[in-house]
């Protein structure tokens, strides 16, 4: 190993992890995505201990694109959870309507504006094959209504990540190849 000198290196801190719950956020930024039919909406937490949680996270992670992040359809078949995330955002900032189809649709007024997001734990697969756990936005709500928000019970993964019909390494202990 090569010599450093730690003589004025600050020792990282604790890290606090940011547990599910329901928080008072700012939208930070929406992309429209008009060919998949979604707005990429981030957002950062804007009250309490983790205040600006997801914005020093990016600071150290640039290319976390999803980091605070996620996607807002407004496909036909989801235009209820659309409308959904619209009244939540109108009742939070006051007289401010953002409906998408009116005078106020442009995506990037919603910057700068207040929503109350449910947040949940989910576990997934992670491409090493090991089951990790993550926050997704569970459901939108007026800032007002955060305090009275339940929290859903964590998302279990159920079965084994799907067959992709290639074996693994180890599960060939023969020299031979299995298809000949």
């Amino acid at each position: 190993m090569k010599k450093i000198d730690m003589t004025n290196v600050q020792e990282a801190g604790e890290f606090k992890t940011l547990p599910a719950g329901a928080y008072i956020c700012v939208i930070t930024a929406v992309e429209d995505v008009p060919n998949k039919e979604y707005l990429k909406v981030s957002y950062d937490i804007d009250a309490g201990e983790f205040k600006y949680y997801y914005s020093s996270i990016r600071l150290n992670h640039p290319d976390w694109a999803w980091v605070g992040a996620y996607a807002k359809s407004y496909k036909p078949t989801a235009l209820p959870m659309f409308k959904r995330f619209c009244s939540a955002v109108s009742k939070s900032n006051g007289r401010y309507v953002f409906d998408g189809g009116s005078v106020n649709a442009d995506e990037s007024t919603l910057v700068g504006k207040k929503i109350g997001l449910v947040l949940r734990e989910e576990e997934y697969y992670s491409n090493s094959g090991d089951i990790r756990t993550r926050l997704i936005v569970h459901t939108e709500c007026p800032i007002d209504k955060v305090s009275s928000q339940r929290v859903p019970e964590p998302s279990r993964v159920k079965a084994e990540p799907a067959d992709t019909g290639f074996l693994k390494a180890s599960d060939n202990n023969s020299d031979e190849i299995p298809f000949i």
